[in-house]
C-alpha cells in the first residue's frame, strides 16, 4: 500500500489518539492534500531529530501510526490546521518519491494477542501502576483512571496509557515498535514504575526540606544566595542604594519633627531586615508615602485682586454672593501673611456649577485644585486611612490627594458632601469634623502616617445639593454660600457666553454655521427644560448641534442653519413643558402653593373636596408627617373660624374633608403649604372661587399666624416661570426679598401678609373682605373635584 507521509516533530501518536496538528511544511502540505484527495489515509511518522528542517529517509523513524484526516482546516498565514486520529501500527518497507511529498510502501504491523492469565495479571498491574501514576503526575486528569479502566484489549490498553506518559520521544518510540501487546505492557509497566519510584523520592525530598527549613533559615538561606548573585554579576547592592536614596530625601524634605524622627526609625529598622521580608515592604512603604507627601511646598498664591474678578467672570455667570467672598478672602490675604484657609459650602440644585465653580477659584487664586467625591462613601478609613497592621493599607484620601496636588496649600473640593452614608466600618461624617475645623485640621492625624499633618492651608470647598443630609456639626465647621437657581436672563446669557461656543467646538461647527437668536434660546428654556441649573439646557443645545452638524454636511462646510424658534420641534420635539400658562378660570377648593425641591422651586397644586361623611379629615397625595401636621393645623384654624366665615358651627360633623395634593407617588414633605391648604379648605367650604393669578407660601399657626419659610427666590423663580403675577410671602420674609433679582420682580408682585385673614382676602375672588367673613353659607351639595393640575416629575420637599 503506498500512501503519504507526515514527519513529525516533538511528538508520538499512537493508535486510537485524536490528535490535532499544526502544518507548515510545504512537503507535509502535499502531502495532505494529496490524502484528502483520496481516501485521507497517511503515515504519522516521527523525526529522530526535531531540529531539522528538510528530513530524508534516513532521519525518520520506520515505524509509525497509519492515520486518517477527520478535519482540515487552512489558517490565514498559510499553514494548515489537521485533526488526525491513529488506527493502526504501520511499517516503512521503502520510500517510493520524495518529490512533492513522501509517497511510501507502507505493511501493517501484525499483533498477536495472548489471552492468558498472565496477561490478565499484567493488564491489572498496568491499570494499578496507572493509578499511582495519576496521583503524582498532576497533568493528567483523574477522570482517566476511569477511561483506562474500562478498556479490555491490552494493545489498546498500553497505547492509551503511553500517549499519556511525559516520557522521553525516544521511549514512547520504543513502545510503538514493539509489536507484541504483551511485550509492550511489560515495558510500559517498567517506565512507569521507574517514574513512579523518581516522583515518590521527589516529594520526599520536598516534604523533608519543607519541614527542616524553619522561616529564619530561609530568610538567610535566600538573602545569601541573592548576594551570591549579585557579586557574580557585578552588580550593586541596590537595597543599600535604596535606603541611601530614602536618608537623602529626609535631609533635603522639611517635615515636622515628629515625621522626620518617625522617618528615621523606619530607615532603622529597614537596616536590620532582610529585603526579601514583608516588613521591609511595609516599611518601604511606609518611608515612600513619607518622602513623597508635600510638607513644605506651596503654591505662591495670586493676590491681584483684579485678575481674579477677571477669571471668575469669565468662567462663570452670575454667582455674586460666591465671587465676593473670594475677592474678600484675596483682600485680607493681601494685609495679611497668614492665614487659615477658608472652609466654604456651596449648597445649591444640580447643574448650578458648583463643581466647575471650585476650578475657576483654584484658577483665580493661583493654586492647584484637587477633587474627592464624596457620593456614597460610608467608610472612615476612606478619609483617616487604615492603620499599617493591615495587608495593603493606605493612608486615607485627604493624604493620597494632597500627594497628587504636589502643595500643601490646593483649593480642594470636597464634592456631593450630603451623599456621604455610614455603616459598621464607621461614619465618614465624623472624620471629617477635624479635617474641616480650622482649630483642629493643623493637627490631622492619619492612621496609615500616625503623624501630624497641617492641613490648615488648604482652601476646602464642599459641594451639596442640600443641607438635609450634612450633620449639623460638620454643617457648623463650614461657611453656608446658597446658590440658587439661574432666572431666564442668566440662562440665555449662559448660552450665549459658554454653552454655546463650547458645544459648536465640541461637534465641529463655527458660530457662522448656527444661528441661535435669543428667542430661540428662551423658547428652549421655557419649553423644554424645567430646571433650576443648566445641565438639561446643555443637552438641549447639544442637540440642536448635533442636528444642525448633519444638515452641514449635507449641505456643505460653509453653509449656515438659522434655528427659529418656530423650528425648534423639528430639532427637540414636541414641547415637554408648558410655560406662562396658569390656570384658565378660577376654581372652588383649588390653591396653587409654592415648593422648594433639590432641583429648585416647583409649583404645588391643592385640592379639597367636600362629600357627605361624619367629619373625617382624609389627606392623600404621599405627605409627609409634617404636612400632614399642617393640614390638621389648617382645619383646626377653619373650625375656630367658623363663625366668621358664615359655616355652621358642627359643619365638620356633617362633612368629610378630602385634602388631596396631586402627583401622589412623588413624596412630600414640610409646613410651608400650611396657608395654601387652608386657604383650600375654605374656599370649598364658603364655595368662593380662589384667583388663577396668585401662589402662596407660608407655615399656618393655630391661630392663624403666618410664619417664615425657606427657598424664597426658588419658589419666586417657579412663580415667574409659570407667568402667575401676584404671590403671598410671610410679612417675616420681607429682608429676603433683596435677594430676588430685579427683573423678575417686575413681573411677579410679593404680597406680605401676617394673618390668614389677609391671605383669604387676596386669594378669594371676592371684592372686599365682607363678602367672605359675613353672610357666606354652606350649600348642601357638597363642591365637586377640582380637575387634576399639570404633572410634576421632581420629588417636593418644602
Amino acid at each position: 500500500m503506498i500512501i503519504p507521509l507526515i514527519p513529525l516533530r516533538d511528538i508520538i501518536i499512537f493508535p486510537y489518539m485524536v490528535v490535532p496538528l499544526f502544518v507548515g511544511r510545504e512537503k507535509s502540505i502535499k502531502a495532505l492534500e494529496h490524502a484528502m484527495s483520496h481516501d485521507k489515509s497517511i503515515l504519522l511518522a516521527a523525526q529522530k531529530k526535531a531540529k531539522t528542517e528538510e528530513p530524508g529517509p534516513d532521519d525518520i523513524y520506520e515505524t509509525g501510526t497509519l492515520g486518517t484526516i477527520l478535519q482540515l482546516l487552512r489558517l490565514p498565514d498559510g499553514t494548515v490546521k489537521v485533526l488526525v486520529e491513529g488506527k493502526k501500527r504501520a511499517q516503512i518497507k521503502e520510500f517510493v518519491s520524495e518529490d512533492e511529498c513522501f509517497m511510501v510502501s507502507v505493511e501493517d504491523v501484525e499483533e498477536t494477542i495472548d489471552e492468558t492469565v498472565e496477561t490478565e495479571a499484567l493488564i491489572r498491574s498496568v491499570v494499578k501502576s496507572f493509578e499511582s501514576y495519576v496521583k503524582f503526575n498532576k497533568r493528567i486528569p483523574p477522570e482517566m483512571i476511569m477511561s483506562v479502566s474500562s478498556i479490555e484489549d491490552p494493545s489498546r490498553l498500553g497505547d492509551t496509557i503511553a500517549s499519556h506518559l511525559t516520557i522521553k520521544l525516544e521511549d514512547k518510540q520504543a513502545l510503538l515498535t514493539i509489536s507484541s501487546p504483551t511485550k509492550r505492557l511489560e515495558r510500559l509497566y517498567s517506565i512507569m514504575e521507574s517514574e513512579i519510584e523518581i516522583l515518590e523520592v521527589e516529594q520526599k525530598i520536598r516534604q523533608r526540606v519543607k519541614r527542616q527549613m524553619e522561616k529564619t533559615q530561609k530568610e538567610y538561606y535566600l538573602s545569601e544566595q541573592m548576594k551570591a548573585i549579585q557579586k557574580e554579576l557585578g552588580e550593586k547592592d541596590e537595597f543599600k542604594s535604596e535606603i541611601q536614596e530614602f536618608e537623602e530625601k529626609i535631609k533635603t524634605k522639611k517635615m515636622s519633627k515628629e515625621a522626620t524622627r518617625k522617618a528615621k526609625q523606619e530607615i532603622k529598622k529597614l537596616r536590620l531586615m532582610s529585603p526579601m521580608s514583608a516588613e521591609a515592604t511595609v516599611s518601604r512603604n511606609y518611608i515612600d508615602w513619607m518622602v513623597s507627601l508635600p510638607w513644605d511646598h506651596e503654591t505662591e498664591e495670586k493676590k491681584d485682586i483684579s485678575e481674579a474678578e477677571r477669571v471668575l467672570e469669565e468662567d462663570h455667570y452670575g454667582l455674586k454672593n460666591v465671587k465676593e467672598r473670594i475677592v474678600e478672602y484675596l483682600a485680607v490675604r493681601g494685609l495679611v501673611e497668614e492665614m487659615k484657609g477658608p472652609i466654604l459650602c456651596l449648597v445649591g440644585p444640580p447643574g448650578v456649577g458648583k463643581t466647575s465653580l471650585a476650578k475657576s477659584i483654584a484658577r483665580s487664586t493661583g493654586r492647584n485644585f484637587v477633587r474627592l467625591s464624596l457620593g456614597g462613601v460610608k467608610d472612615e478609613a476612606e478619609i483617616r486611612g487604615h492603620r499599617r497592621t493591615y495587608i495593603g493599607s493606605m493612608p486615607g484620601k485627604i493624604i493620597q490627594s494632597l500627594k497628587k496636588a504636589g502643595s500643601n496649600n490646593p483649593v480642594f473640593l470636597l464634592d456631593e458632601v450630603d451623599k456621604m452614608s455610614h455603616d459598621f466600618r464607621g461614619d465618614p461624617a465624623s472624620a471629617l469634623l477635624e479635617v474641616l475645623d480650622p482649630e483642629q485640621n493643623h493637627t490631622f492625624n492619619d492612621h496609615y502616617l500616625d503623624c501630624d499633618y497641617d492641613l490648615s492651608k488648604i482652601m476646602f470647598i464642599t459641594t451639596a445639593n442640600s443641607v438635609q443630609g450634612i450633620p449639623y456639626p460638620l454643617l457648623d465647621r463650614m461657611e453656608l454660600i446658597r446658590i440658587p437657581g439661574y432666572t431666564e436672563l442668566e440662562k440665555l446669557h449662559i448660552v450665549e457666553r459658554f454653552l454655546l461656543p463650547k458645544q459648536l467646538k465640541m461637534h465641529g461647527l463655527t458660530k457662522d454655521n448656527l444661528d441661535l437668536g435669543k428667542a430661540t434660546i428662551l423658547t428652549v428654556v421655557r419649553r423644554y427644560t424645567k430646571e433650576a441649573g443648566v445641565r438639561n439646557l446643555e443637552r438641549q443645545v447639544a442637540t440642536i448641534c448635533r442636528k444642525v452638524a448633519k444638515e452641514i454636511l449635507k449641505k456643505g462646510k460653509e453653509s449656515r442653519v438659522a434655528v427659529s424658534a418656530k423650528a425648534l420641534a423639528k430639532y427637540l420635539g414636541v414641547p415637554q413643558y408648558r410655560y406662562g400658562t396658569i390656570e384658565k378660570a378660577d376654581e372652588v377648593g383649588v390653591a396653587t402653593g409654592l415648593a422648594w425641591t433639590e432641583a429648585g422651586g416647583e409649583l404645588l397644586a391643592i385640592e379639597v373636596a367636600l362629600v357627605p361623611g361624619k367629619g373625617k379629615l382624609i389627606i392623600t397625595g404621599k405627605l409627609g408627617d409634617v404636612m400632614q401636621e399642617s393640614a390638621q393645623a389648617a382645619m383646626t384654624y377653619i373650625r375656630s373660624r367658623a363663625n366668621e366665615l358664615g359655616l355652621e358651627k358642627d359643619f365638620y360633623q356633617k362633612l368629610d374633608i378630602h385634602i388631596h395634593v396631586p402627583e401622589g407617588a412623588i413624596p412630600k414633605d414640610g409646613p410651608s403649604a400650611g396657608i395654601t391648604m387652608a386657604t383650600a379648605i375654605a374656599s370649598a367650604l364658603v364655595r368662593i372661587p380662589i384667583s388663577k393669578d396668585v401662589a402662596m407660601t407660608g407655615e399656618i399657626t393655630l391661630r392663624g399666624k403666618v410664619l417664615p419659610i425657606g427657598g424664597l427666590k426658588e419658589k419666586l423663580l417657579a412663580a415667574h416661570r409659570a407667568g402667575i403675577p401676584k404671590v403671598l410671602i410671610p410679612m417675616e420674609n420681607e429682608k429676603d426679598i433683596k435677594e430676588i433679582p430685579a427683573l423678575i420682580l417686575k413681573k411677579v408682585k410679593p404680597i406680605f401678609v401676617q394673618h390668614m385673614d389677609e391671605v383669604l382676602v387676596q386669594a378669594l375672588n371676592v371684592k372686599d373682605r365682607e363678602e367672605i367673613f359675613k353672610g357666606a353659607k354652606l350649600d348642601k351639595e357638597p363642591a365637586s373635584a377640582p380637575a387634576e393640575p399639570q404633572a410634576s416629575d421632581h420629588v417636593v420637599r418644602h
